[in-house]
C-alpha cells in the first residue's frame, strides 16, 4: 500500500478539495482547480490519441503562462518526460537540446518561434504544437494548441502507474564551455524539493504566488508543483517587467515570489517602488548568485519584502540549503541581520546531507575561515546527466555531488559561500572572493550592478576588475571607486581597474555570466591558477 511519491497526485488532491477556488491567473484569463485540471486532462488526453506514450520526452519552450503549467502536469502525469526549453537561447544551442534530448514532439509559443524556424529543417520532430500569441505569427507547420485540445473534451484520461523514480523532466543547464549538459530529475527528487518549498517558505492555503521566476528554470524551483499542493493560487507573468510585477503586488496581493538578486535589484530601484502600496509583507525567496547584505538590506526597506536566502542547483533540484532565521537574530542591528541573511545557510529537512570539504574530502572547521567545497547527497539529486556518463561521473563522486561552489561553514553551522571555484581571483597567491567584493561595492549609492572578475596581471598573475552599472544620474570616478572598497577592506583584495558599461550580460534567469567578461580580458592568455 505505499503510494509513489510524485507532485502529480497534489493536481489530483486540490482538484478534490479546492475545486472551485482560484488556481490560476494569466492576464485575463482566469481558471478555477476544477477548470485547470479539465484543462490538463483535455491536454493528456491528446497527447495519448496523437500517440505519446509513458517514457517519451516532449521539449516545451513556453513562458510563464498557463499553458506552461498545464504542460507540466499534462506531460507527466502521463509517465512523459517533459524538457523545458530556455527560450533565450541561440538556435544552435536549441537545435543540440532537441536533438540531444530525443524529444518526439515539441509546444511552442509563437512569440518565440523564430529559432525554431531557422533549425526545423534539421529537426526530425513528430509533432509540433504552437501557442498562438495576438500580434505574432509563424512560417511553423504546427497544430494550434487549442484546437489539439478540443476534441479531447469528452474523452477519458487512461489509467497509468508512475514509478517515483522514473524521469519526470530533463532540464539542460547552461552550456558555458561546453555542450548544456541534460540534468535527470525524477518524480521523487522533484516531490522532495516541493515538500521543501512547502515546509520552509511557510506555504499556506492562501498563498497568493507570483511566477516572476522563469518555470523552465529548474521547474520554477519546484513552485509549479508547491503551490497546487496547497491550493494556493498561480500568477502568470509573461516577462519580468518590475513596474507590472509591483503593479500586480497590489492589484491580487501577491504573498509569496522567487527570483535572482537582479530581480531583487530591479524591484527596488524601480522608480514605482516607493510608491507601491503593499498590503501585505510578501516573502521573497532568492538564489542564483549570492546576494549582498546591502541588496537584502533595501529590498526590506523600500518594498518590505521579508527575504528568505535558498541555495541549491539544477542538479539538486534546485533547494539543498536555506537561511533559517531564528528569534535571536532579531536582537541584532538591520545590518547585522542582512549580513546573516546573506549566509546560504543550513540543510533543509527534506534534502538530504549538505556539507563543505577541503581537498581531502574531510569537513571543514565550523570557523568561517576555512574554504572548501559544499558537498551534497541526498533526496534531491539528480539521477546524472542523460547520455553523459563521464560527465556525471565527475559530479558525483564517492555518491556525492560536488557543486562546485567555494564556502566557509560559520561556528552555528551556516554555510557562506566565497564564490565559485572558476570565479575565485588567486591573486599574488592570496585567495580573494569576487563576491565580497561586490557585496561592498552593493553598499555605494552610485552603483546600480556589479561584476567582479580576475584579469591578467604581469606582477600578480591577476587581480580583480570590477565592471559596474550605475545608476541613473550618477557620477563616480574609477579612483573613487577603488579608494571606496580600500576604506572597507583589505587593499590586497580591493579592484585595481573598473570599467562602468550600460549592461552586463545574464541568463534569462537574471544570473550574472562572468564567463563572457572574462573571455574578452583571457583571450589567448591561458591562466596559470
Amino acid at each position: 500500500m505505499i503510494s509513489p511519491l510524485t507532485p502529480m497526485d497534489w493536481k489530483r488532491r486540490a482538484v478534490k478539495y479546492y475545486p472551485h477556488k482560484v488556481a490560476v491567473i494569466d492576464e485575463e484569463k482566469v481558471f478555477t482547480y476544477k477548470e485547470f485540471g479539465q484543462r490538463v486532462d483535455q491536454f493528456s488526453i491528446a497527447l495519448c490519441s496523437s500517440g505519446i506514450e509513458k517514457g517519451d520526452h516532449i521539449a516545451v519552450m513556453l513562458p510563464n503562462t498557463h499553458y506552461m503549467l498545464e504542460c507540466f502536469y499534462g506531460i507527466c502525469q502521463l509517465g512523459a518526460v517533459m524538457v523545458p526549453l530556455n527560450y533565450r537561447l541561440s538556435a544552435k544551442d536549441l537545435e543540440y537540446i532537441i536533438k540531444h534530448s530525443d524529444a518526439k514532439m515539441l509546444i511552442v509559443d509563437e512569440e518565440f518561434t523564430a529559432p525554431i524556424e531557422k533549425i526545423i529543417s534539421e529537426l526530425s520532430l513528430e509533432k509540433i504544437i504552437i501557442v498562438p500569441v495576438e500580434g505574432h505569427e509563424t512560417t511553423l507547420p504546427g497544430i494550434n494548441y487549442e484546437n489539439f485540445i478540443l476534441h479531447a473534451y469528452n474523452e477519458k484520461l487512461p489509467e497509468l502507474t508512475i514509478d517515483e523514480n522514473q524521469l519526470l523532466t530533463i532540464n539542460y543547464t547552461s552550456g558555458t564551455t561546453s555542450k548544456p549538459k541534460g540534468v535527470m530529475l525524477t518524480h521523487r527528487s522533484n516531490y522532495m524539493n516541493a515538500a521543501n518549498f512547502i515546509y520552509h517558505l511557510a506555504l499556506r492555503h492562501d498563498d497568493v504566488y507570483l511566477h516572476t521566476l522563469p518555470m523552465f528554470h529548474a521547474n520554477g524551483w519546484g513552485g509549479v508543483w508547491a503551490i497546487t499542493a496547497t491550493g494556493g493560487t498561480h500568477v502568470c507573468l509573461r516577462k519580468v517587467d518590475p513596474a507590472q510585477i509591483l503593479h500586480l503586488f497590489s492589484q491580487y496581493t501577491i504573498t509569496l515570489l522567487c527570483g535572482a538578486p537582479t530581480v531583487v535589484n530591479m524591484l527596488v530601484n524601480d522608480p514605482k517602488a516607493k510608491e507601491t502600496e503593499i498590503k501585505v509583507r510578501p516573502r521573497m525567496a532568492t538564489a542564483g548568485a549570492p546576494p549582498s547584505a546591502a541588496l537584502i538590506h533595501k529590498a526590506e526597506q523600500t518594498l518590505g519584502l521579508n527575504m528568505i536566502h535558498v541555495y541549491g542547483l539544477t542538479e539538486t533540484s534546485p533547494f539543498i540549503l536555506y537561511n533559517e532565521w531564528k528569534e535571536e537574530h532579531e536582537a541584532k542591528s538591520a545590518d547585522d541581520q542582512a549580513m546573516i541573511k546573506a549566509r546560504q545557510g543550513i540543510e533543509l529537512v527534506f534534502n538530504g546531507e549538505t556539507m563543505v570539504v577541503n581537498q581531502d574530502g574531510v569537513e571543514v572547521a565550523w570557523d568561517g575561515k576555512e574554504l572548501g567545497e559544499i558537498i551534497t547527497r541526498g533526496n534531491v539529486v539528480m539521477e546524472g546527466y542523460y547520455k553523459d556518463p563521464e560527465k556525471t561521473a565527475e559530479a558525483i563522486r564517492n555518491g556525492w555531488f560536488y557543486t562546485g561552489d567555494l564556502a566557509v561553514t560559520h561556528p552555528d553551522g551556516y554555510i557562506e559561500i566565497q564564490d565559485r571555484a572558476k570565479d575565485l581571483i588567486i591573486s599574488g597567491g592570496e585567495n580573494i572572493s569576487s563576491t565580497e567584493i561586490e557585496g561592498i561595492l552593493y553598499k555605494h549609492p552610485d552603483v546600480l550592478e556589479v561584476a567582479v572578475i580576475a584579469v591578467p596581471h604581469d606582477k600578480w598573475g591577476e587581480t580583480p576588475k570590477a565592471i559596474i552599472v550605475l545608476q541613473d544620474h550618477a557620477s563616480v570616478t574609477e579612483n573613487e571607486i577603488i579608494t571606496f572598497c580600500r576604506s572597507r577592506m583589505a587593499h590586497f583584495k580591493a579592484p585595481t581597474t573598473v570599467e562602468f558599461v550600460k549592461a552586463l550580460p545574464k541568463t534569462a534567469t537574471g544570473k550574472l555570466q562572468k564567463y563572457r567578461l572574462r573571455e574578452i580580458h583571457w583571450k589567448g592568455i591561458k591562466k596559470v591558477n
